[in-house]
C-alpha cells in the first residue's frame, strides 16, 4: 500500500519557514548529517502547522503554531512537547519527540521536532484504488475505539502527567471557556449560540471517569499500518490533550463521525470514511465503548451537543484569522457555512436527546 502513504506537498504561500536560520539550528543538534536541508509541508491540518524535513539522510517532522493565531493557549508548543516526551514510552502510538526550541529568532515561533510516523491516513475521500470493503471498515471501527480506550487506560500519574489538567469542575470550565472563546472571535451572529450555551449549563452531567484525553481523536489524526489499515500505528495532533472527563473524548469522536443516514449538510464535517458500508454508527460506537469499559453512557447527548459546539468555535477561531487577514489560506473562506451547520446539529442534539 505504499501508494496510499501520507505525503507532504509544496509549502502554502505565507507559511514558509526561514530555512537560512533553521538549517544551522538543526545541524547543531544533528552534526552528523551533511546533506542539504529540504522542507515540505503536510497540507491537511487547519491549526498547528506540520512540515516534513530532510536533513541529508535524516527525516524529521517539525510542528509550529499557525501564523496569525489569536489564541496563544491553543498553540502551546512547549506543552505539546512535554506531553509527548512523557507519553510515547507508555502509549506507543504517540509520536516520539526529539527536541524543542523556544528561541523565536529561529523561525519566529516556538517549535518542536519529532520522528516521522509512516503509514496511511484516511480522509473524507479515499485514495483511488484503496480496498475498503465492509469487513475492513468494521474492523477499523473496532480498532479505532479500542485504541481510544487504550489511551483512556493510560496511568497518567505514573507517566508524570498529573499536572496536565484539573479534572475537578472540568465540564463546567469547558462549557464556560468555549462559550467565551466564541464571543472572543465572533464575526457573525448565530442565534443558536445562546440557546446551546444555556442548555449546556443546565444539563452538565457529573463526571464518572477521568483520564488522559486526546480531544481531537478522528480518522485523519490516526496513522494506519500500510500493510493492514485496520491497525493503528500512530496518533497525531496532541495540542488539545488534557486530563478530563473520558466521555468528552468520546463525544469529540461522535462530532466527527457522520452516519450514512445523516442529513447531507453534515457530510461537510466528515473527516474519514465513517459512512462507508460496514462502519460503526454513532450508536454502535457508544455501545461498543460502554461494553468494553463498563461506563455509563446514558448522557451522551450532552457530550455530543458540547463537542459539536466546541468544534464550531474552533472553526470560528480559525475563520477569525482569515477574516482579519492574518492568513491567506483560501480553504477558510467557506467556514461560516460550516459553523452554521455545526451549531444547528448541536442544537438539534440538545433538543432531541438523540446522538
Amino acid at each position: 500500500m505504499s501508494d496510499f502513504l501520507d505525503h507532504p506537498a509544496a509549502i502554502r504561500s505565507g507559511e514558509e519557514l526561514d530555512v537560512a536560520r533553521l538549517e544551522p539550528f538543526l545541524r547543531s543538534h544533528f552534526p552528523g548529517e551533511t546533506g542539504a536541508l529540504e522542507v515540505r509541508q503536510f497540507p491537511s491540518g487547519h491549526s498547528n502547522l506540520t512540515y516534513s524535513l530532510h536533513l541529508g539522510t535524516r527525516e524529521l517532522v517539525l510542528r509550529r503554531p499557525p501564523f496569525g493565531s489569536k489564541v496563544k493557549s491553543a498553540h502551546d508548543m512547549s506543552r505539546e512537547f512535554r506531553v509527548l516526551s512523557k507519553l510515547h514510552s507508555v502509549y506507543a502510538p504517540a509520536p516520539e519527540v526529539l527536541l524543542y526550541c523556544d528561541d523565536t529568532s529561529v523561525i519566529d515561533a516556538p517549535f518542536y521536532v519529532m520522528q516521522p510516523i509512516h503509514g496511511v491516513i484516511l480522509r473524507r475521500t479515499l485514495p483511488p484504488g484503496l480496498d475498503f470493503r465492509a469487513e475492513t471498515a468494521r474492523r477499523l471501527s473496532e480498532s479505532f475505539i479500542e485504541n481510544l480506550i487504550r489511551l483512556h487506560r493510560v496511568d497518567y500519574a505514573a507517566a508524570g502527567l498529573s499536572d496536565l489538567g484539573k479534572p475537578d469542575g472540568y465540564l463546567e470550565r469547558q462549557v464556560r471557556g468555549w462559550t467565551e472563546r466564541y464571543y472572543g472571535s465572533k464575526t457573525h451572529d448565530y442565534p443558536e449560540v445562546e440557546k446551546i450555551s444555556a442548555w449546556m449549563q443546565e444539563h452538565i452531567p457529573s463526571t464518572s471517569a477521568v483520564s488522559l484525553i486526546h480531544n481531537d481523536y478522528k480518522y485523519d489524526n490516526v496513522v494506519l499500518d500500510s500493510s493492514d489499515i485496520t491497525k493503528i500505528v500512530g496518533v497525531l495532533d496532541w495540542e488539545m490533550s488534557t486530563i478530563g472527563d473520558s466521555l468528552s473524548d468520546l463525544g469529540a469522536v461522535l462530532a466527527y463521525w457522520i452516519d450514512a443516514t445523516d442529513p447531507e449538510e453534515l457530510d461537510q464535517n466528515r473527516w474519514g470514511p465513517t459512512n462507508y458500508p460496514g462502519s460503526f454508527t454513532r450508536d454502535e460506537i457508544v455501545h461498543y465503548y460502554a461494553q468494553k469499559t463498563g461506563r455509563d453512557t446514558s448522557q451522551m447527548a450532552f457530550y455530543l451537543t458540547f463537542a459539536r459546539f466546541k468544534l464550531a468555535v474552533i472553526v470560528q477561531q480559525i475563520y477569525y484569522r482569515y477574516h482579519q487577514g492574518l492568513t491567506k489560506d483560501e480553504r477558510f473562506a467557506v467556514m461560516p457555512e460550516r459553523i452554521q451547520i455545526l451549531l444547528r446539529a448541536s442544537l438539534r442534539c440538545a433538543q432531541t436527546g438523540r446522538i
